[in-house]
């Protein structure tokens, strides 16, 4: 194997943060030569057809997603529901076992890079072939919430549990607060597809299979790596940054004639995921903080709860007011692209991993306003131990922002006089310099792919 391309099988969580993320791992492996069977949802496939650039090495098999009741007609994926669903789509992606030991017999690939699936490592371990969790979520939110050391399984978790860390966990500045920890306590241990719950789910497949890869540097989260490398006895590997790369196409004509007439570094680009949904007060508040601001701003967002469009969610004379200023988005943008652009200078973020990915490789000063999961934790890491963002404040109890932290966050980058904005902005211009540095993606992809062989 040392001397010779290949064959891995990816099955990612039926959600685009997770989906498009192993397209972009599946194209650095094709370009060192490793043939890609890409296993995902049938009519999810146009939406990633286009970062597919080594289309005669990496081939999508589009699998048909069964019905499950509760869940809309033709739901594939979670960004076709709200998160209350989420279950019923993992109860669908459980469903397809069956056709996936189908395809896996017949297509006998060295390797299975997987998530979620808790069931898939006994599959591959039958047929031979190494199971590889490759995981989207970062090392240090799964070493917080879901190491072993935790015995969740045994004696539950309360939102009290989540306050400390668990035992042996790496010295950090990851602190939740009080709602944090009660909404985070609450979703692992909540039902989570087939009479699973999430934990339980996490903890099988992480104990089950062969290796662990993490998609970030040693530099960055090597403590919570080896932290969980150590809880679950099994070998840990960092991908490294894995950057996806630069678009080929350039920005439309409509968002480069918006945002072209702003002066350079200046525009706020305001964007939340795929799935993020504000209630109504929250997303009113987020746009009066950016008006207050004074900046021109992009903000692309899905309709708040209760809206039909994110025009109707407006507090009264926005529009007027901020008329040429403030520009509003209901539907998808090409992000990546939009990070790049020169008028571009402030990114106010979920802390979506793929969004901190493109961000952190970008010039553009990070917002953090996490909402859930594994953002949380995602904010913590970049507010507090890389110190490159700065993070909107909320109330411990409640969790609630108003317009003033929102304008708060983005003045204190916007003011070259302030201590911590003056040392975010030194940070960021460090790690992207660093990220960026010539030969350092293809070492960490080149020692990821020899560890790989070395298990085969």
């Amino acid at each position: 194997m040392a001397d010779r391309s290949f064959h891995i099988a990816m099955y990612p969580w039926f959600a685009l943060g997770h989906i498009t993320p192993y397209v972009h791992m599946a194209n650095k492996l094709a370009e060192r030569g490793h043939k890609i069977s890409f296993f995902l949802p049938a009519k999810t496939q146009h939406k990633v057809e286009a970062f597919n650039i080594h289309p005669h090495l990496i081939t999508f098999i589009p699998i048909m997603v069964p019905h499950v009741d509760g869940l809309p007609l033709g739901a594939e994926t979670t960004n076709d529901v709200h998160f209350p669903l989420h279950p019923l789509i993992m109860t669908t992606m459980d469903l397809t076992e069956p056709d996936i030991e189908a395809y896996l017999r017949q297509l006998k690939p060295h390797f299975a890079f997987y998530d979620f699936t808790c069931w898939l490592p006994a599959l591959t371990r039958r047929l031979g072939i190494k199971s590889v969790v490759y995981c989207i979520i970062s090392s240090a939110t799964i070493g917080y919430l879901l190491c072993p050391a935790r015995k969740t399984l045994e004696k539950g978790m309360t939102g009290s549990d989540l306050l400390e860390p668990p035992q042996g966990f790496p010295s950090s500045s990851i602190k939740l607060r009080a709602h944090e920890a009660q909404a985070l306590a609450a979703i692992t241990t909540m039902d989570y597809g087939s009479g699973l719950s999430f934990a339980e789910r996490q903890l099988m497949y992480l104990s089950d299979c062969d290796v662990i890869g993490f998609k970030t540097c040693r530099e960055i989260e090597g403590p919570y790596g080896e932290y969980i490398g150590s809880q679950f006895g099994k070998p840990v590997i960092f991908a490294g940054p894995v950057v996806p790369n630069p678009p080929k196409i350039a920005l439309e004509k409509q968002w480069e004639k918006l945002l072209s007439k702003f002066q350079p570094k200046t525009v706020i680009f305001c964007a939340f995921g795929s799935e993020c949904v504000l209630k109504k007060d929250r997303f009113q508040e987020l746009v009066l903080g950016l008006e207050l601001t004074g900046l021109p701003f992009l903000v692309a967002l899905k309709p708040p709860m209760g809206a039909e469009t994110i025009e109707s969610a407006l507090p009264e004379g926005f529009q007027e007011r901020l008329k040429g200023r403030g520009i509003l988005y209901g539907g998808w943008v090409p992000q990546q692209l939009i990070l790049r652009h020169r008028s571009v200078g402030y990114f106010v973020t979920h802390c979506g991993s793929g969004s901190l990915a493109e961000a952190m490789v970008s010039d553009c000063q990070l917002v953090l306003l996490p909402h859930v999961g594994d953002q949380i934790i995602n904010a913590r890491l970049m507010a507090g131990d890389l110190k490159i963002g700065v993070e909107v404040e909320k109330g411990d109890e409640d969790g609630v922002f108003t317009k003033y932290d929102v304008c708060k966050a983005v003045r204190t980058l916007m003011d070259h006089a302030n201590e911590l904005g003056k040392e975010v902005r030194t940070n960021h211009a460090q790690w992207k310099e660093f990220l960026l540095k010539p030969g350092l993606e293809n070492s960490y992809m080149d020692d990821f792919v020899m560890q790989l062989q070395a298990l085969v």
